[in-house]
């Protein structure tokens, strides 16, 4: 387990006036500081502590998000009136839904 590979993200929270580390395959943990560098090593330092508590009483450990495949296919329901929306506007743009659909998330 390399912690290294870990999603880490600092963003600025207005709500504690500092920036806020965060680990997307710890959602629960979080680490305030002053500057965004401090916010990135607080909450690496945080997560390689709770890494090692959670290896010393043998629990499953999250896989990093860098480190899974992915298919590039899931599905997703929507109600049949968005369905029906979809599909007509892929019509009019001579496109596939899914190419359309595609498209659209990764605006």
């Amino acid at each position: 387990m390399n912690i290294n590979h870990y999603t880490y993200r600092v963003t600025w929270s207005p709500d504690d006036n500092e920036h806020i580390g965060l680990c997307a395959e710890f959602p629960s943990l979080s680490w305030l500081a002053p500057s965004p560098e401090k916010a990135l090593a607080g909450i690496r330092k945080v997560v390689s502590n709770v890494v090692a508590d959670m290896q010393a009483n043998k629990e499953l450990i999250p896989e990093a998000l860098s480190e899974k495949n992915y298919s590039g296919r899931f599905i997703v329901r929507v109600p049949s009136v968005v369905h029906r929306s979809l599909a007509t506007e892929a019509a009019e743009q001579g496109v596939s839904l899914n190419r359309l659909v595609s498209a659209k998330l990764a605006m």
